[in-house]
């Protein structure tokens, strides 16, 4: 297996979001992923950039993907936030995960950021077993909050 993890390019947009939709529906919410692919490509590569991303590719195959951005902690300072992190289905148990995870790892020390922050849905046993091994903590209390387009514009 030729495995080469590199920094992703506008190019890899529309591959990223097929993952970003197989990750989806891994997670049971494929109705939720509503991003257009011009403004996904911007958001990541426009004039403001605010995600960067690590892909895996073996022999040239974009096989997974980490997707992150800074996010700012009154308490902590400047946080890498893991958005986005699959491998696929058929790559996955050979290494390539750890080999991406541990690659975002790198970034967050290098940019000296203040730690590393993720979610992961309590059902999902193979995650939370991966995080486990790196001595994540895992936090109980907390629920997610969101206000969608819509419910934003109707305020």
């Amino acid at each position: 297996m030729n495995l080469n993890i590199r920094i992703a390019k506008a190019d890899d947009c529309p591959r990223i979001l097929e993952l970003i939709h197989e990750l989806a529906v891994y997670e049971k919410a494929p109705e939720e992923v509503t991003v257009d692919i011009n403004h996904f490509i911007d958001a990541g590569f426009g004039e403001n950039p605010v995600w960067k991303a690590f892909v895996a590719e073996v022999d040239t195959e974009i096989v997974g993907f980490a997707l992150f951005y800074t996010r700012y902690s009154t308490w902590k300072g400047c946080r890498l936030y893991l958005e986005d992190f699959i491998v696929t289905e058929e790559m996955r148990g050979k290494g390539i995960g750890k080999v991406l995870f541990e690659k975002v790892i790198e970034e967050a020390k290098s940019e000296k950021y203040t730690g590393m922050v993720w979610q992961v849905l309590d059902w999902n046993e193979p995650a939370i077993n991966f995080y486990n091994k790196y001595t994540a903590h895992l936090e109980s209390g907390w629920l997610n909050a969101a206000l969608s387009k819509e419910q934003v514009k109707a305020l």
